[in-house]
C-alpha cells in the first residue's frame, strides 16, 4: 500500500460512517500512520448523504485531495457519488445487499449481521473487517479497537468480524511506517482539553453546529475533570450566566457559532465595560442566517472584529487544526483571566469537526497562570477598577465581608456608576492602557507560525482550516506560510519583517468577500485573495491550479 493515501466511507445519515471514520482512523494510528478525517453530512437525521474521508499518510498531512484509493461504499448512492474518484488501481468494497457494481469487492453484509444476531449500525463493522483482512491487519489489533471503541453488543461485533476474516483473503499490506503513535482529536475535542488544563470550571452552552461537541465532550468528563456544563434556554442567557460565574471568580467559557454570536454581542460589550474575562468560541459555518448548518464557510472575520458596541477591544485568535485549537482554547483562557477581557476564539466547521493527528507531548507546554487575587480589611469596599500604570487593575471576587462591585455603567475605581467626566476621562484612559500592554505583550513571535524559506517570493496566509492545505502546497512548490494565532491585537511588526521580500502574497478562505484579504490590507498587506465558497474546504490539486494560474 502507498505511504499516502485516502479511504472514503459512506452512506446514509443513521448508518454510522462517522463512527465507521473513527475506527479506520485508530487502526490506520497504531498502524504508524498520520492521520487526517474529513467529514460531510447533511443537516438531516436520516436519510441523505454522510461520508467520512481518512487520509492516512507518513508524512503530517491536513488536506483533502481529489483522488480516493479505496472506497466503503454501504449503500449505491456512495458507489455512484465517489466510484469517480477512485484512482485507477483503487478498491470499491459494497455491502452486496444495497449496492451493486460491476467492479470491486461485494460483500453480503446484512446476511451475515442476521446469521450472528447484529443489526443497523454493526454493517460498518462488517464492512472495515472486510478492508483490513484484505490488507492483512492482524484481528488481534482490530479487536483491540473494537473493545475500546464499543461497549454495546461487543460480542456480537466480535462474531461478525471474526466471521469476515474467515471468509476473505488477504491480498494486500500496509507499508511499514515508523512514525510514533499520536492522539486523534476533533479541534473542538482538543479545544475542550485546552480550557481543562488552563483550569476550566464552567462551561455554558446553547446546542448549535459545529460548535455542540465541545459540550458534549466536556459533559462527558465532569466528574474527572472537575468542569461544570450547562445548557441554558438561550445564547443570551449562555453568555450572561458565564460573566455571573467569573465575576465569582470561577473560570468561565462558552461556545456558539455565528448565529449564537449574534445574540451574545451585547453582553459582549458588558464584559468589555465591566473587564469581566471570559472565553468565546465561535465556530463558523455557512451563512448569512441558518444557512448551511453543517457545511464551512469562513464568513464570520469581519462581524467578529468588529462586535460590540461602543469604544471596546478584545483579544481574537484563530485555529487552523486540532492542535491550534489545544493550544488557543489553553491560551485564550488564560489570556481572558490575565487581562480581565473577553477573548474570542475562532474556528471553523473543518476545524471543529474534522481528526486530526496531535503530538502527545505537545500537552506538555500547557499550562495554566492564575490572576493574582488581592484583599483588603473586613467591611471596605474593594477597588476593582484601581487605575493603574498598565491598565490592569487588581482583582478579587465577592464573598465573605469583602465588598466587590462591578457595573454595566460607566464607573469609578470602586465600580460604583459615575458620568464626571474627569472619572469618565481616566476610566476610558485606563481600558486604553490595558489594551496597550496587551498589544505589547503579546507582540512576539510565538504567537505567530512560519513556515517554508523566508527568503520566498510568495507567500500564503490561509484562513482557518486553509492552514493544512496551504502548508502540503507549500512544501511542493517551495512557497512560504504565515499563520498568525492572534488576529486582534495583530502583531503587525513581526508579521511584516517577514514579507520584506515577499513579491506575491496569498490569502486561501472560505468566503465570497475576501474578508481575510481585507483584514490584512489594514496593516498595508497587500495579499490576492484565493476563495472557495461552496460550503467545502479546497482540494489539495484546485489549489495548486488555482495557484499556479496567478504566478
Amino acid at each position: 500500500m502507498k505511504e499516502d493515501f485516502v479511504v472514503l466511507i459512506g452512506g446514509e445519515a443513521g448508518q454510522g460512517t462517522r463512527f465507521g471514520g473513527q475506527l479506520i482512523s485508530q487502526v490506520l494510528n497504531r498502524l504508524g500512520y498520520f492521520i487526517y478525517v474529513y467529514e460531510d453530512y447533511q443537516s438531516l437525521i436520516r436519510g441523505g448523504h454522510n461520508f467520512s474521508e481518512i487520509r492516512a499518510s507518513k508524512k503530517k498531512r491536513e488536506a483533502r485531495k481529489k483522488e480516493i484509493n479505496i472506497i466503503l461504499a454501504l449503500d449505491q448512492q456512495t458507489v455512484d457519488l465517489h466510484k469517480k474518484r477512485l484512482t485507477k488501481d483503487g478498491l470499491l468494497i459494497f455491502n452486496k445487499d444495497k449496492a451493486k457494481s460491476n467492479q470491486g469487492i461485494g460483500v453480503s453484509v446484512e446476511k451475515i449481521l442476521k446469521e450472528e444476531g447484529g443489526s443497523g449500525p454493526m454493517v460498518n463493522t462488517a464492512l472495515i473487517s472486510v478492508f483490513l483482512r484484505i490488507f492483512n491487519v492482524d484481528f488481534s489489533l482490530w479487536e483491540e479497537i473494537l473493545r475500546t471503541k464499543i461497549k454495546k453488543d461487543i460480542d456480537i461485533n466480535l462474531r461478525i468480524s471474526k466471521r469476515i476474516f474467515e471468509i476473505i483473503e488477504p491480498r494486500f499490506q500496509f507499508s511499514k511506517i515508523k512514525e510514533k503513535e499520536g492522539l486523534l482529536m476533533t479541534g473542538n475535542e482538543a479545544c475542550a482539553l485546552g480550557m481543562i488544563r488552563a483550569d476550566l470550571d464552567f462551561y455554558f452552552a446553547y446546542p448549535m453546529t459545529p460548535s455542540t461537541s465541545i459540550l458534549v465532550f466536556l459533559a462527558n468528563r465532569e466528574k474527572e475533570e472537575k468542569v461544570r456544563t450547562l445548557q441554558p434556554e438561550s445564547e443570551i442567557a449562555v453568555i450572561n450566566m458565564a460573566l455571573g460565574a467569573a465575576f465569582a471568580g470561577k473560570r468561565s467559557a462558552v461556545g456558539t457559532s455565528g448565529g449564537g454570536f449574534a445574540l451574545m454581542t451585547e453582553a459582549l460589550s458588558l464584559a468589555a465595560q465591566s473587564e469581566t474575562p471570559i472565553l468565546i468560541i465561535n465556530s463558523q459555518r455557512a451563512g448569512p442566517s441558518t444557512g448551511m448548518p453543517t457545511y464551512n464557510l469562513q464568513g464570520d472575520l469581519n462581524f467578529i472584529l468588529g462586535a460590540g458596541h461602543g469604544d471596546m477591544e478584545k483579544i481574537v485568535l484563530q485555529a487552523g487544526n486540532a492542535q491550534d485549537a489545544l493550544l488557543c482554547g489553553n491560551w485564550g483562557l488564560n489570556l481572558a483571566w490575565r487581562y480581565q477581557t473577553p477573548v474570542i476564539l475562532l474556528l471553523d466547521k473543518d476545524v471543529s469537526e474534522n481528526t486530526f493527528y496531535v503530538d502527545k507531548d505537545i500537552l506538555k507546554t500547557l499550562r495554566e497562570k492564575e490572576p493574582k487575587v488581592f484583599s483588603q480589611k473586613k467591611g471596605k469596599i474593594f477597588c476593582r477598577y484601581q487605575i493603574t500604570k498598565d491598565g490592569i487593575s487588581p482583582l478579587a471576587f465577592p464573598g465573605g465581608e469583602l465588598i466587590v462591585k462591578a457595573n454595566s455603567y460607566e464607573h469609578d475605581e470602586c465600580g460604583i456608576a459615575n458620568d464626571n467626566e474627569e472619572i469618565v476621562k481616566k476610566m476610558i484612559e485606563k481600558r486604553k492602557r490595558k489594551f496597550e500592554t496587551i498589544k505589547r505583550e503579546l507582540n512576539n513571535s510565538s504567537l505567530v507560525q512560519f513556515f517554508g524559506p523566508k527568503e520566498s517570493r510568495v507567500v500564503l496566509f490561509p484562513f482557518g482550516i486553509n492552514k493544512g492545505v496551504a502548508l502540503e502546497l507549500a512544501e511542493k512548490m517551495g512557497f512560504s506560510v504565515v499563520f498568525p494565532y492572534l488576529l486582534q491585537p495583530f502583531p503587525e511588526g513581526i508579521v511584516k519583517s517577514y514579507l520584506k521580500k515577499a513579491k506575491k502574497i496569498f490569502t486561501l478562505e472560505l468566503n465570497s468577500l475576501a474578508q481575510y484579504a481585507q483584514f490584512l490590507k489594514r496593516y498595508g498587506i497587500l495579499a490576492k485573495p484565493i476563495l472557495k465558497y461552496t460550503g467545502r474546504p479546497f482540494l489539495i490539486e484546485e489549489l495548486e491550479k488555482e495557484i499556479k494560474k496567478e504566478i
